[in-house]
């Protein structure tokens, strides 16, 4: 799955192990570089519309990751099954929510799009529970919802109902990419039948995703007939792609290999500070009292969801008690 910009899904279910000093920095940079992504992508859209630019996402990516493929002589699919799932994969995980999140922050800041794309793991947790038999729903989980559900519905603010035909419809469609992301991570299980490497795995998506997005953007964007957008807009976009779609898949694999996939979604926490911080500094946006309290939420619910930090005061409380009993 990719995160805000795209989180890689299918990795999700490996065993955690101890973040050292090193996993500790990539994740920091891996934080760092999706949290840019809004930003850039907000950057770009002064320059293109929305198809356009993901396409030249996906697109610029795909050459990217394809690039390593060949240098790490990785083994490609070759059965039809493979790709037809990798097509799957590169429309809930990539031409849904790419497109979503970047019509989403023509109307939004992209301070709050990252806020909003923070609930995946959310959304994921439901989502698995609802679907998949080894996952289902428990106590602390559906707690956990709750507390993120509070937090969008903090950010969102109550003045939404007065504003139905703006920005409301705009922070949907950011939450509805996040829901495609989810559905993503529960498709992903197909996926592992067939043995890709990682990277083969984020090349083949973004190869399946371009060949969708970019005729779709050549039919309704038309944009040889637009005007030439200027140097800014061409940094952000070969920004955008390169390091905060191909890149940043690669370091994300590199954490789930060094550290566990459950360490490394700890990233969905920091990605959204980044953005808070880098749109206030690079686009000059206001960080809200309310967007810090949703984020909060929505933190405190992936921690309860997560589980690692509240087993101690757990095992503490079951001590306590134990004792008291005796």
């Amino acid at each position: 799955m990719a995160t805000a910009t795209g989180t890689p899904a299918g990795t999700t279910g490996g065993p955690a192990t101890r973040m050292d000093g090193l996993a500790w920095l990539m994740l920091i940079v891996l934080a760092l570089l999706w949290g840019l992504s809004f930003p850039f992508a907000h950057i770009a859209l002064r320059g293109l519309p929305v198809l356009t630019l993901v396409a030249l996402r996906v697109l610029l990516a795909t050459v990217t990751l394809w690039a390593v493929v060949a240098l790490m002589r990785l083994q490609v699919p070759d059965s039809r099954a493979a790709w037809a799932s990798l097509l799957g994969m590169g429309v809930l995980n990539n031409v849904i929510p790419f497109s979503l999140i970047v019509w989403g922050q023509t109307e939004i800041a992209a301070g709050l799009a990252a806020v909003l794309i923070g609930t995946t793991p959310l959304f994921t947790a439901f989502v698995a529970g609802a679907l998949l038999p080894d996952e289902r729903i428990t106590v602390p989980r559906l707690t956990g919802i709750l507390f993120g559900m509070a937090g969008v519905v903090v950010i969102v603010g109550p003045g939404v109902l007065g504003d139905l035909g703006h920005s409301l419809w705009a922070q949907c469609a950011v939450l509805g990419a996040a829901l495609s992301y989810s559905f993503s991570s529960v498709f992903a299980r197909r996926l592992r039948r067939f043995s890709m490497h990682p990277v083969v795995l984020s090349a083949g998506q973004t190869l399946a995703s371009s060949a969708i997005l970019v005729p779709a953007a050549l039919i309704v964007d038309r944009p040889f007939g637009l005007p030439m957008p200027g140097a800014d807009v061409w940094l952000a976009v070969l920004a955008f792609a390169v390091l905060g779609t191909a890149v940043a898949y690669i370091l994300y694999f590199a954490i789930i290999a060094r550290a566990g996939a459950t360490n490394t979604m700890l990233v969905t926490v920091l990605n959204p500070v980044f953005a808070l911080i880098s749109g206030a500094l690079l686009l000059g946006e206001a960080v809200t009292l309310r967007q810090v309290g949703g984020l909060a939420l929505i933190a405190l619910g992936l921690s309860v969801v997560d589980g690692r930090l509240w087993r101690p005061l757990g095992a503490a409380v079951a001590r306590q008690a134990e004792g008291t009993r005796g």
